[in-house]
Parts: C-alpha cells; sequence; structure tokens
C-alpha cells in the first residue's frame, strides 16, 4: 500500500432542473470522490448571487452532517470538495470551498494540485497588501482572479489573464453569481472531467461520478482549456491549449477510482495490465496472488491473468477509520494493525505473491510481509506495479524529504532485506507507457525518473508567511 496521498477532489453543479437538489447531489458526489482526501469537506451553494457553504475537518459524512445541509438553500450552481493534506496539521482557513466577497459580488473556489511559482504569487500579491487567511494556492488564485476582474468585461476574462501567470499543476472549479467555471493546468497533470446528470452540466475530478450518479460523461477538459458553463450552455476557451502534456501517472498507479476513465485509460484496465508485465519481467512459483487493498487488486488481477497462478483474498481492509480515530495518539504500527489484516484461511501454508501499487517509505510494506507471515504464509513475495519511487513531486503526492524514500536509501536487496520478503520484484520504467498506452496525453513520471516537466523544487513551496495569524 503506498504511503502516497493526492491533493484533493473538486466538483461543481449547473442546474437546469428547478426540481434538482444541488446542495444534495454535490453531498453524494463528494462520496463518490471520498479516496481524493478525507481531511476535509465542504459545499457551496449560489442561490441569485448570495453564496452559502460549510465544510469542516473530517470524511464527509463527518465534515457535512444533516443540521448543517439542512441549512443549504437550494441554487442553481454549487461547489464541493474533498481536501487531502500532507501537513499533520491545517486551519480551517485551508478547507475548501473558498468563498469570499470582492468588487463584483461573490466567488467560491475549489482547487485540486499546486502552484510552483506559489511563493513568487504570493510575495507579489503581499506587495499590494493583500491579506491571507490561509497558506494555500486557492487564495492565491481567487485574489489572482479578483484582482484581474477589476479592468475585465466579464469573470471568464479575468480567469483568462489570471491563469496565464499559474505554474503548476492544477484542475480548479470556481463560480461567480451566475456562472460555474472550470480550469485545467496547461500540462493536463490534474484530471478535469465534464459530464451531465439529467440535464445539469457537471465538472469533477473523475468520471466515476457520474457512473455513480446514473450521469453522462461527456470529455475530459483538454489541458489549458478554460469551461464556463452558464444559462446559454457550455462555452470553450482554448487559447492555452497545445503546448506539452505531462498527465500524472500515478492517477493510473494510485490516485483515481479504478472505475474512472482518466485521459482516454480506464484505471482498471491501466492496472491490471502493470501487473501483466510484472508478471512477465518478476515471475516466481507461488500458490496464490493477491492485492493489497485497495489499489493493488487490479494489478493482482492481471498479474494472475498472465502468470496463471490463481487469484485469492489475503489482506482485508478496515475501511470505517474515521478522522477521530487517525488522530488519535499512538503509534503508526498500531494504526496500520487496525487498518489491515491478513486472511488466515487464504494464506496459511501457501507461498504468496502479493501485489501493492508502489513502495515510498517502506513500512507499510514491511508490516504487510509481518502480517502474512504471522497468518502462516509459507513464502511471500512481493511485487510491485510501478518502478521504484526516487523523486519527490511537489506537485501531486506531496512525498516528503528525498533521503526518506526507500528506494534512495536502499538497493532492491537491501529492500527486500528490510521487509523480509523472501523475494521483491518492479515494475520497470520503460513500461510506464504501455500502461497507459490508450492516453491521449503524454505522461509525466517524474517520481521515478527525476525528470520533472517543468522547474519545481521544495523552495518553491517554502512560504515566509506561513506563521499563523
Amino acid at each position: 500500500m503506498s504511503e502516497l496521498h493526492d491533493e484533493c477532489g473538486v466538483f461543481g453543479i449547473f442546474s437546469n432542473d428547478e426540481k434538482l437538489d444541488i446542495a444534495e447531489e454535490t453531498y453524494l458526489a463528494l462520496y463518490a470522490l471520498q479516496h481524493r482526501g478525507e481531511v476535509g469537506a465542504g459545499i457551496a451553494v449560489n442561490d441569485n448571487g448570495n453564496m452559502v457553504y460549510y465544510k469542516d475537518f473530517g470524511v464527509v459524512p463527518e465534515a457535512l452532517p444533516e443540521k448543517e445541509l439542512a441549512r443549504l438553500k437550494n441554487g442553481q450552481i454549487a461547489l464541493g470538495h474533498v481536501k487531502y493534506s500532507a501537513r499533520e496539521q491545517i486551519d480551517h482557513a485551508d478547507l475548501a470551498p473558498l468563498v469570499m466577497r470582492y468588487s463584483h459580488g461573490q466567488l467560491a473556489l475549489c482547487m485540486n494540485g499546486a502552484l510552483a511559482n506559489h511563493n513568487e504569487l504570493k510575495e507579489e500579491l503581499h506587495k499590494g497588501a493583500a491579506i491571507f487567511q490561509s497558506d494555500g494556492d486557492t487564495e492565491i488564485i481567487a485574489y489572482m482572479i479578483a484582482r484581474a476582474r477589476i479592468g475585465a468585461v466579464t469573470i471568464e476574462e479575468a480567469v483568462q489573464k489570471a491563469v496565464k501567470q499559474l505554474k503548476g499543476a492544477y484542475a480548479v472549479v470556481l463560480m461567480s453569481p451566475s456562472k460555474l467555471i472550470g480550469v485545467r493546468d496547461p500540462m493536463g497533470v490534474r484530471p478535469l472531467c465534464m459530464g451531465k446528470i439529467g440535464e445539469s452540466y457537471v465538472l469533477t475530478s473523475e468520471s466515476c461520478v457520474f457512473d455513480s450518479m446514473d450521469g453522462e460523461f461527456i470529455r475530459d477538459v483538454q489541458p489549458g482549456e478554460i469551461v464556463v458553463i452558464d444559462s446559454d450552455g457550455v462555452h470553450s476557451y482554448t487559447e492555452n491549449c497545445g503546448g506539452k502534456t505531462a498527465a500524472c501517472i500515478f492517477e493510473y498507479v494510485f490516485f483515481a477510482r479504478p472505475d474512472s476513465v482518466v485521459d482516454g485509460v480506464s484505471v482498471d484496465m491501466a492496472r491490471q495490465r502493470a501487473g501483466m508485465m510484472l508478471a512477465e519481467q518478476c515471475p516466481v512459483e507461488a500458490d496464490i496472488v493477491c492485492g493489497v487493498p485497495d489499489c493493488g487488486r487490479s494489478a493482482a488481477i492481471g498479474y494472475s491473468m498472465r502468470s496463471g497462478i490463481p487469484y485469492a483474498t489475503g489482506i482485508i481492509k478496515n475501511k470505517y477509520l474515521g478522522r477521530g480515530f487517525r488522530n488519535r495518539k499512538r503509534h503508526s504500527e498500531y494504526i496500520m494493525r487496525i487498518k489491515l489484516n491478513a486472511l488466515k484461511n487464504n494464506v496459511e501454508g501457501k507461498r504468496v505473491i502479493v501485489i501493492d501499487d508502489s513502495i515510498v517509505r517502506g513500512k507499510t510494506s514491511k508490516h504487510i510481509v509481518d502480517l502474512l507471515r504471522n497468518a502462516g504464509a509459507k513464502e511471500v513475495h512481493m511485487r510491485i506495479a510501478s518502478p521504484p519511487f526516487i523523486s519527490q513531486c511537489y506537485l501531486t503526492s506531496d512525498t516528503t524529504e528525498k533521503e526518506d524514500l526507500m528506494a534512495v536509501r536502499m538497493t532492491v536487496e537491501e529492500m527486500r532485506e528490510y521487509m523480509g520478503a523472501d523475494s521483491l520484484g518492479f515494475l520497470s520504467v520503460e513500461s510506464i507507457k504501455e500502461m497507459v498506452k490508450e492516453s491521449s496525453l503524454s505522461i509525466c513520471d517524474a517520481c521515478f525518473t527525476g525528470n520533472y516537466p517543468l522547474d519545481v523544487s521544495k523552495a518553491s513551496r517554502e512560504n515566509k508567511y506561513s506563521q499563523k495569524i
């Protein structure tokens, strides 16, 4: 099981049905996006330019209790957000949607991703006397749009001006008093797609939302595209499109739900294909193949199909760990014991191949091997459906220091010895493109190669204004 997390899921809906409860629809959509962030959740509803919102810490049902949902008036436009943060402590102001007032009324924003020029933009805004309540990129983007709106005729014109100054990986969904707008970064690092629920248009992070809500997937938003939805329909602005693309490979390895299709690629099929290639590259004699839930399952099925070794459930995941439990001051190994358990009847006395999506720091991998050993597995062979993780990523996964990455500190043999596995094998770097061969975009594999699609560094995220107010 990877120790990575994505940076949030976004949702926006423009209702063309007066009977549709868009707060309820947004709430349901956030359940479908829950895997993208469990730190917090929020909803903002636009009722004729008056924006009412609620957001709080926790998974969706914790953050958005029924009594708070009930006070969200029905309207024509709504935003929803699930939050992930790599930081142990975040302020309530860092939660989204961000709702602000400026010279043209109210504006609400949700974001998934990170700005590479965060410091540069914040320094510029501070010189203009901007006052920040949070340390996130969403507030910077809101300020950039609000400033551009002063000299712009329309909100979409202001958005076009603002995004030209942004560098990084982002999918932004925002609403003005009368419009829903989606923006995808020019390289397409972060996913964003468009669809319909009934006659209402939706912008969201993943296509699984439409399947969950009996909706219709229309298309992915193009890298660099700005989509504007209003009472006249859908309008597309593509002047920032057509450049180099670099979609994040970890959407397919770990981030996205397997029932999503991202830029023309079925996530489930990409993972199965990775498992098939892994079986060819790292074969071993065994009795069963099992996957670490949840992201290792599809790869394990692919490994089983190609190797002919039966697939079985070897590890069970407890999915009901709310934020309250995760925040208890207990040792991390204790939390892992509660989260994962081996299925003894399936692994006892067996030679087990266990498939995981990635290894970051290695502690979880060691715990998994120990679980299977303690359940009586005769042999444990660890196979990883991605290459060794050797570089930090500041645009998506928020990994910690490079020296904390297991593959940086150890050779493959040292990693195997540390986790106690009988063998250890990784998918080759060369297989990554084959894994997502149907993709309409090029891929960013910097976490495996160190070849970044743009200039990013730790310094770009350090912020001298980050002290709490």
